[in-house]
C-alpha cells in the first residue's frame, strides 16, 4: 500500500485548520479525494468519473435542498 503525504488543500477552503475542505493528492498512477474531517476515507475516482463530476459542478453550481 503507497503512502499518502502530499494532500493540498482547495484554494476554495479558506484558510486555517479548523475548515472542512476538500483535500488532493497524486500518486504516478491515481487521483485521491478526501475530506478533511474524516480523512481516512480516500476516494479514488477514475479519470471518467472525475471528469463527469467536475462537468456537472461547473455546469450547475449545487443549491442547498430545501426541507
Amino acid at each position: 500500500m503507497t503512502t499518502i503525504d502530499n494532500w493540498q488543500k482547495s484554494s476554495f477552503s479558506g484558510s486555517g485548520d479548523g475548515n472542512n475542505c476538500l483535500e488532493l493528492a497524486a500518486t504516478p498512477t491515481t487521483l485521491h479525494l478526501r475530506e478533511s474531517d474524516t480523512p481516512h476515507t480516500v476516494l479514488t475516482p477514475t479519470p471518467t468519473a472525475l471528469a463527469y463530476l467536475l462537468a456537472g459542478i461547473r455546469a450547475k453550481p449545487l443549491r442547498p435542498r430545501r426541507r
